[in-house]
């Protein structure tokens, strides 16, 4: 048994984006070296997920630890990407995903969701922004899904996580907001009829079109404070890839 990590991101044409992905990936601190391939779903041209498996395959790996780095298990992404690797039979939506050509065995990893290492990076990015805790609402926005089932996941994922963070930061209150379906401006304006400053804080792997325009277009004319900080980079990422990567080694070894 040769084990190996393929990670998958759903890239961008922005170089920045990628390199940032890439750099979380070199911080890796594995306990045993394995190979790790980067491979992005779409728009990133060479380093496309067949890419990666062609990568790690051709260095004779037989087990593929599939991360996804995607911020919800909500994402319709994971669920055509899990489809597509044979990790599932059938889609839950229809795809134009077509499966991939994979010889080695498949471990599918989880996005992620409301892991604490996420929260403590959430609140690292906007607490410069916290002046008053006792009468602050941190209010996290993402993309969420207008999909039924989807739409329940990532509003599962996101409340905890918003309750992560208020535990860790002391604010007085954590709340979300999606994209799709928006909700974000009426939460802002709520909490703001109960007296609250709110800090908004995008949930969201890198920055791009939807931080630096779609939020802000949304919460036009609101008084609220946000740096439009992203999760990458930060040197908890690396960790959070390092956890799950061991747990799945920890799992081949027991044979499971």
């Amino acid at each position: 048994m040769l084990p190996g990590v393929l990670l998958i991101s759903h890239g961008s044409r922005d170089g920045v984006w990628v390199s940032l992905v890439e750099e979380a990936v070199s911080h890796l601190q594995l306990a045993e070296e394995i190979p790790v391939a980067v491979s992005f779903l779409e728009l990133v041209e060479g380093r496309l997920i067949q890419d990666g498996i062609n990568e790690l395959e051709n260095e004779g790996v037989t087990d593929i630890i599939v991360i996804p780095l995607f911020v919800s298990s909500g994402s319709t992404h994971i669920d055509e990407i899990e489809y597509a690797l044979g990790a599932k039979a059938v889609p839950e939506r229809e795809t134009e995903l077509t499966p991939f050509r994979v010889t080695a065995r498949i471990h599918f990893g989880y996005p992620v969701d409301d892991d604490p290492d996420i929260a403590v990076m959430i609140w690292d990015k906007i607490k410069e922004l916290s002046k008053n805790p006792e009468r602050e609402t941190l209010l996290l926005v993402g993309h969420g899904s207008r999909h039924e089932g989807f739409r329940q996941r990532w509003e599962r994922g996101i409340t905890s996580l918003a309750a992560r963070v208020r535990e860790l930061s002391g604010v007085a209150a954590a709340d979300y907001g999606l994209l799709n379906p928006d909700s974000v401006r009426s939460r802002v304006e709520y909490w703001q009829a109960q007296g609250h400053d709110v800090l908004v804080a995008p949930l969201f792997l890198s920055e791009g079109y939807f931080t630096k325009a779609v939020i802000p277009r949304r919460l036009e004319g609101l008084e609220y404070a946000y740096s439009g900080r992203t999760l990458l980079p930060h040197p908890l990422l690396p960790r959070w890839i390092e956890r799950q990567t061991e747990a799945a080694l920890e799992r081949l070894r027991r044979g499971q």
